[in-house]
């Protein structure tokens, strides 16, 4: 197929597919794209945006921080600038960021995209947030309380953050259970949000999905090829400015031991700055830690799910996520 010479789809061109009704019986369109990471999915999601009028909206918890494009591999500013693209950029790196803010992010961002009679492609690869908007989830919108943090933050100068974890598995032993219990800044939101709430910070209510949702899944034929591919994305990003990039939030004052900076590769790399690794042995652990996270992101989206249209990558899979989106639109009354 010969894509070249093809004017973009209006969804107002396709068959029975009207997705600017007002009837509340009638859900709206969402495409969603999934899959490990450095599969692919940014350049589907640009091409697809490209011929059903779109516009991206980002699923990837590390790409909302501000100054950290290289290594979270964001959309670079060309991209940004041809397609209209939210919730990339959007907080500070040692600002905080979870499921509880991305889903009204996410829903407005959505709603926009709506109104303007376009088509919103949800793009990322953090399962938790996709599942979460796309079977509509509501979490506990709890405040923080300044005076709380103030008296946790005492106790872990004083006594470590083992104090915070046994706290919060006496407060909720369930939140204590899915909070990473190392990480400072998340077990006392937890604790905020348990003795608010009594639930988890990512404690979530299902309620009838909002969208009329297609997932387009992208995986490879083999997991030495993903790998192969994610080893050479590494070194493209290493080659391309990342130990600058770390270096820059280093000297604005941004601390390695950030939630946000302690995620793969910026940790590595804040470590050999810091003299403490050689620049081939960072390299070679953000390449095993992406490998992992490739393993983690199988667990959400499975082969077996069967909301989800696999493609393997290669020469046909633009084509046919093309018309498998095309089919999807055109069944829409």
């Amino acid at each position: 197929m010969n894509l070249a010479n093809q004017k973009p789809l209006s969804l107002n061109d396709l068959p029975d597919c009207n997705i600017v009704t007002t009837s509340s019986s009638t859900k709206r369109p969402l495409l969603v794209i999934v899959g490990p990471t450095a599969v692919g999915k940014t350049g589907l999601a640009l091409h697809l945006a490209s011929r059903f009028t779109g516009e991206v909206i980002n699923a990837d918890s590390r790409q909302v921080y501000r100054g950290m494009e290289i290594g979270t591999a964001a959309p670079s500013e060309a991209d940004r600038a041809s397609i209209p693209h939210h919730l990339y950029g959007v907080v500070d790196p040692d600002d905080g960021f979870s499921l509880a803010q991305f889903i009204p992010s996410a829903t407005q961002a959505i709603q926009g995209v709506h109104d303007a009679s376009r088509l919103p492609i949800l793009v990322g690869g953090t399962g938790q947030y996709i599942n979460g908007l796309v079977q509509g989830w509501t979490t506990p919108r709890v405040p923080p309380n300044p005076a709380l943090r103030e008296r946790l933050e005492a106790l872990l100068t004083s006594d470590g953050v083992g104090s915070l974890a046994v706290r919060l598995e006496e407060l909720n032993p369930t939140a204590a259970a899915r909070v990473d219990l190392r990480n400072p800044r998340r077990v006392i939101r937890a604790i905020e949000v348990a003795e608010a709430t009594g639930a988890s910070p990512d404690t979530a209510h299902q309620q009838t999905p909002p969208y009329n949702t297609f997932i387009v899944g992208l995986t490879t034929a083999s997991r030495a090829d993903l790998h192969r591919r994610i080893d050479e994305r590494v070194d493209e990003m290493v080659a391309g400015g990342w130990l600058t990039e770390v270096r820059s939030l280093l000297i604005q004052g941004y601390s390695a031991d950030l939630p946000a900076l302690s995620s793969m590769g910026y940790r590595e790399l804040a470590q050999h700055l810091a003299g403490e690794l050689a620049l081939e042995e960072a390299v070679r652990l953000i390449k095993v830690a992406h490998h992992r996270l490739a393993r983690h992101q199988y667990t959400w989206f499975k082969a077996t799910d069967p909301r989800i249209h696999w493609l393997t990558i290669g020469d046909e899979c633009v084509d046919n996520a093309e018309e498998a989106v095309r089919g999807w639109l055109g069944s829409i009354n």
